[in-house]
């Protein structure tokens, strides 16, 4: 799905905000998702900064909510209740009902992962999921580009920046259950060598902020997909 016109105009602020700061990527990464690369070719555009390398991977890609996917917020009420709906947003560990692999909403049915081994394609994800096909690609992709240059941008979803977030931050499970991150705002991590954050804080207006974190969590709290 593409981005909205108020997503177009949040990237383009991100990347305002970002030139502000003098925060200048050398490298981006991205998920293979749309939103995601739009949003990071929007906000370099802003930059005049669109001729970086990029690289992308589906382990950034946001969860895949197996049976949830693609239905709309009263379609899985209907179905399968509110509070079961809530309880698969908002946990750690529950995975909804995964789907099967004859049904066109399965990453096999995609070209975008043509290539993979058939193992490692979701068929329902959890947020723990989530975490652990994300850990590699920071390990494997992210640091060696951070070894490399001063400035690396990641261009992902609401899940997979909270895997991240989750890792960087050491937040425990219940922590990043409990974590919002407001959509098209910049977060900046200031990283040790031992790649450990010394500061992190997001770029813009405090309560733009704090508008937007509520928002997605007003999101997730009405259990829909």
């Amino acid at each position: 799905m593409p981005l909205s016109e108020l997503g177009v105009t949040e990237a383009r602020e991100a990347g305002r905000q970002m030139q502000v700061a003098g925060i200048m990527p050398a490298v981006v990464h991205t998920s293979v998702l749309v939103r995601a690369i739009q949003t990071a070719d929007v906000a370099l555009g802003e930059m005049q900064r669109t001729w970086i390398p990029v690289r992308r991977s589906w382990r950034l890609n946001e969860r895949h909510y197996g049976a949830l996917q693609g239905l709309n917020k009263k379609q899985t009420s209907d179905k399968y209740g509110e509070e079961k709906v809530k309880v698969w947003r908002r946990s750690y560990d529950v995975r909804p009902p995964a789907l099967e692999t004859s049904d066109e909403r399965h990453p096999s049915r995609d070209p975008r992962y043509a290539a993979l081994p058939p193992e490692l394609l979701p068929s329902a994800e959890c947020l723990r999921d989530v975490v652990e096909r994300m850990l590699p690609y920071w390990y494997d992709a992210i640091v060696p580009d951070l070894l490399r240059e001063s400035c690396v941008l990641v261009s992902a979803h609401g899940n997979s920046l909270r895997a991240l977030v989750k890792h960087l931050d050491r937040l425990t499970d219940q922590q990043v259950v409990d974590l919002d991150i407001p959509t098209g705002v910049p977060r900046v991590y200031e990283l040790g060598p031992d790649f450990a954050p010394r500061s992190s804080r997001y770029l813009g207006d405090p309560q733009d902020i704090e508008r937007r974190a509520a928002a997605v969590r007003a999101q997730a709290s009405s259990g829909g997909p």
